[in-house]
């Protein structure tokens, strides 16, 4: 039913988002891992609802329940991880209007053709509030990979609407990065970005644009050809996420303007291992990882559900118009920050532990452990 993800490191999501409760089981864990409870904390603190003036105004303290799967000492057991976060601000009331009309944009026509009934506070499944359950396990999935091969993840707000901030081949520290509320590492656009998603929140609408993301410190040789290409599950896990229209990898869609030539990454030797003089591949070649920092981006479109009258129609097809209510992000690209970290945690440690069960019982040279 499209509720899981991955293939040696599994992830079930489950809950609404104004049910009780939603949460993620995670199976495929090595054991042995030390669970940092703290990082968890402090990765769904990120995501929380309620952060700033830029956000959502429900309050969720987002505290999550260790169900299963650790020991005393904190370390994982090999056994399923289920991690649960009680709702404790739902508004249902604030969604009565969308019992009678669709929302443009939203999932809620195509909920209702698909399934024949749907969650209509807050959407369901379909709201980004299921987002929290996938940055509890990414936070895991960040762990295993620094203690795995020191792997790190790193997410900005690279533009809003027509706001872009400079081109720069630095990564961010997180610290930049959670310096302003945009989480756009560039101070001068990061306040730019700022004023525009409070003007587009003051009249009821709302604005999209892209974050980039870096994963440094993945080996050579993850992934594999054809259908199961790294960047394909990484396009395919990015394009889950709600609000999202489109992904790029490396020199993306500007790497058409170039000729081969020009766009080829060479080879060179450099600290005793084989690199690229550049990175236009965005970290890797017949869909496997190259070694270098592997570069991405997604697009988010601007949030669906705005608070200007518009013209949409009820599910018997009458027109009318609807004037949304409740809460809601008038850009989510701020809180989308750590979820992309958390998808290319949780396909990256996935693909790790797929090559070794493939790979390192044949004591493969030149691989890092």
């Amino acid at each position: 039913m499209g509720n899981i993800h991955g293939h040696s490191f599994r992830i079930a999501t489950f809950g609404e988002s104004h049910g009780p409760a939603i949460g993620v089981v995670i199976d495929g864990c090595p054991p042995r891992v030390p669970f940092d409870l703290k990082f968890l904390e402090q990765e769904l603190a990120r995501r929380r609802p309620g952060q700033s003036d830029l956000t959502t105004q429900r309050k969720e303290a987002d505290a999550p329940e260790i169900l299963s799967g650790l020991s005393k000492d904190g370390l994982t057991l090999g056994s399923p991880i289920a991690i649960v976060i009680r709702n404790s601000d739902q508004r249902p009331q604030a969604y009565a209007e969308m019992q009678s009309a669709y929302r443009p944009s939203h999932a809620d026509f195509t909920y209702d053709a698909k399934y024949g009934i749907r969650a209509v506070e807050g959407g369901g499944r379909s709201s980004a509030r299921e987002t929290a359950a996938r940055v509890a396990a990414g936070a895991l999935a960040k762990t295993v990979l620094k203690h795995a091969c020191g792997a790190t993840i790193t997410a900005w707000v690279e533009s809003v609407a027509d706001i872009q901030m400079p081109a720069t081949n630095k990564i961010p520290s997180l610290k930049e990065v959670e310096a302003s509320p945009s989480r756009c590492p560039h101070t001068a656009t990061a306040k730019k970005i700022e004023a525009c998603i409070r003007d587009a929140r003051s009249d009821g609408d709302s604005v999209g644009g892209v974050i980039c993301c870096v994963i440094s410190g993945l080996p050579a040789g993850l992934g594999s050809p054809v259908f199961d290409r790294f960047e394909a599950e990484l396009a395919k896990a990015m394009l889950s996420l709600p609000a999202t229209k489109g992904f790029e990898i490396g020199s993306g869609f500007a790497g058409t303007q170039l000729r081969g030539s020009a766009h080829n990454d060479t080879f060179i030797r450099k600290g005793g291992k084989i690199r690229t003089a550049t990175n236009r591949s965005g970290g890797t070649q017949g869909g496997i990882t190259n070694g270098e920092d592997v570069v991405f981006r997604v697009a988010f479109k601007p949030t669906a559900t705005v608070l200007k009258p518009q013209s949409t129609v009820r599910p018997d097809g009458k027109a009318t118009t609807l004037s949304a209510k409740g809460r809601h992000d008038p850009c989510v690209l701020p809180r989308a920050v750590p979820i992309v970290e958390a998808m290319a945690a949780l396909v990256a440690v996935d693909h790790w532990i797929r090559d070794r069960g493939q790979n390192a019982p044949f004591g493969r040279c030149g691989r890092k452990a």
